[in-house]
């Protein structure tokens, strides 16, 4: 299930701090640090590129895509993009999406403007787009790519917006503070983590409707699907544990203690492990998919945040830490 274009690729993983504005590369085979390196200011996520020949560093408050090769795993080219954020592409590789988060950018990064949309090879902007509702995070497509839906941290609300016009197209209030987004595999929901009120919303993709509200645990914030698409990962920052969702019968079937802060998520390959980034611990903790139980804590330091396992599964990425199809 990997595309030929990583077929020489060693396995990496890159952890943005961005306390100090670098990435860190580690070996997942070792859990070695590998190198370290200034990438700009406020690193957020590392983002592999569409066609999975190289892979981004949004650096919110540098003001740059710092692009590294993952054929040697260090830096090799920038990009000058306002406070980029979050990182998205839509699903035929034609256009970039970036995100301004509006309590970072503020009036610099053109204020209400959170959402940009660039030439993804020539890095033109097409159109910056406003998002009246600040905090824009974190988004995920459609089944067909026709539409995002997108979380809006700071007014508890999510955005749907037109891919083809670049417009917003229905809003719906969930609440709290929606962070991460994941269209579940058969396409019919989205699930929202929702830090605010401690648990995860499904969302009709189709009616644009909340179904259920699942109950995580405190500060749900990440997420991730399981290598064979049947669970959601949910990691809850502020109760240090991560839960697990049963995507056929939509419940909760069990929570972990695993310690830490955790935020994002990064599966391995063969998807027997969880590379989860320690916001406010300075930490990597790798957890076993099969019981919770913490394989290894690896010490980077500073603010680590959206870690990337590269690469993985599947034939193009739409953007965030890896969302692959």
């Amino acid at each position: 299930m990997f595309s030929s274009a990583v077929a020489s690729i060693q396995p990496r993983v890159y952890v943005p701090d961005e306390a100090s504005g670098t990435v860190v590369v580690i070996d997942p085979v070792t859990f070695k640090i590998l190198f370290r390196y200034p990438v700009g200011a406020s690193p957020e996520h590392v983002t592999p590129d569409w066609d999975l020949k190289r892979l981004y560093v949004e650096a919110a408050f540098g003001g740059r895509l710092t692009v590294i090769d993952p054929k040697t795993g260090k830096v090799s080219g920038r990009h000058i993009v306002p406070g980029p954020y979050n990182l998205y592409f839509t699903l035929d590789g034609r256009m970039a999406i970036v995100v301004l988060d509006s309590a970072r950018s503020g009036v610099e990064y053109g204020g209400q403007k959170q959402l940009r949309f660039y030439d993804r090879r020539t890095w033109r902007l097409i159109k910056a787009l406003d998002v009246p509702y600040a905090g824009a995070d974190h988004l995920d497509f459609s089944a067909d790519g026709g539409f995002f839906l997108l979380s809006t941290e700071y007014t508890g609300r999510v955005v749907r917006v037109d891919v083809k016009t670049m417009q917003i197209t229905g809003v719906l209030k969930v609440g709290g503070n929606p962070i991460d987004v994941r269209l579940a595999p058969d396409g019919r929901d989205f699930y929202v983590a929702n830090q605010g009120l401690n648990g995860v919303s499904i969302i009709d993709a189709t009616h644009l409707r909340q179904v259920a509200f699942l109950r995580t645990g405190r500060g749900a914030h990440g997420l991730a699907i399981s290598r064979d698409a049947r669970r959601l990962y949910v990691t809850n920052r502020l109760a240090g544990t991560l839960s697990v969702i049963d995507f056929s019968t939509q419940k909760v079937i069990r929570t972990w203690r695993i310690g830490g802060s955790p935020d994002m998520i990064a599966v391995s390959p063969d998807g027997r492990q969880l590379w989860i980034s320690n916001r406010y611990g300075g930490t990597v903790s790798v957890i076993d998919t099969r019981n919770g139980r913490v394989i290894k804590l690896i010490r980077v330091g500073g603010r680590p945040h959206g870690l990337a396992y590269f690469p993985g599964p599947g034939s193009l990425s739409l953007g965030h830490n890896g969302i692959y199809r």
